[in-house]
């Protein structure tokens, strides 16, 4: 039984991941631009012209628990501060196959890696809203997004997979998600479970 809804957690997630992508990849078609950034993702009226534009949506969310849970604990039993899950000014939603997405909004935020500058926002994700287990790892997951549209952990930004700048003084991907991996069951914020994912070919063993 545990496998099986491990099982599930994962299809949830990773449909949604694959709705993000595309919807990432028609914004910036569409706005004839090279990144996100460039596309003008970044401000409040954006990012909801986004989200309306490219999901099917069931609500959209003026307070994080319109659409989350009033509560989350991580792995380890103890509970999470909604503050470290998002910030007032992010855009939420519940999509019609029920997953909760919040967005962040704002300016990019920035990371350097080596000489490269790195544009990067969060996505918070529960797969199926407010329903159980409400468990960082489960079904709560804290994902990074780059302006390239892809998604990673935190410090795991393009120029990491392709010219080894990476985050954590790391040189490849795995080395960085598995350095972020004791977070997946005891941190704070619900970050570290995605990249244990990515690293173990989108399966839940932990």
């Amino acid at each position: 039984m545990q496998n099986h809804q491990r099982k599930t957690y994962v299809t949830q997630l990773h449909q949604v991941y694959n709705l993000l992508s595309q919807a990432f990849l028609e914004y910036t078609t569409d706005k004839n631009a090279i990144n996100l950034q460039e596309a003008g993702l970044n401000s409040r009226e954006a990012v909801i012209e986004f989200f309306n534009k490219y999901f099917k949506l069931a609500s959209s969310c003026s307070e994080f628990t319109d659409c989350f849970a009033a509560s989350y604990k991580n792995q380890s039993g103890t509970e999470l501060a909604q503050s470290s899950l998002w910030v007032s000014s992010d855009v939420c939603n519940v999509l019609a196959n029920g997953a909760a997405v919040c967005m962040e909004h704002s300016k990019f935020h920035s990371a350097t890696y080596g000489d490269v500058s790195v544009p990067y926002g969060h996505i918070t994700i529960d797969i199926n809203a407010k329903k159980g287990p409400n468990i960082a790892g489960r079904d709560l997951f804290v994902i990074t997004y780059y302006t390239d549209g892809s998604m990673d952990e935190d410090g795991v930004p393009p120029q990491c997979k392709t010219d080894g700048k990476c985050g954590s003084g790391k040189t490849s991907a795995e080395d960085v998600r598995d350095s972020r991996a004791s977070a997946c069951t005891s941190g704070t914020a619900a970050k570290g479970c995605f990249g244990l994912l990515l690293n173990n070919g989108w399966e839940m063993n932990y």
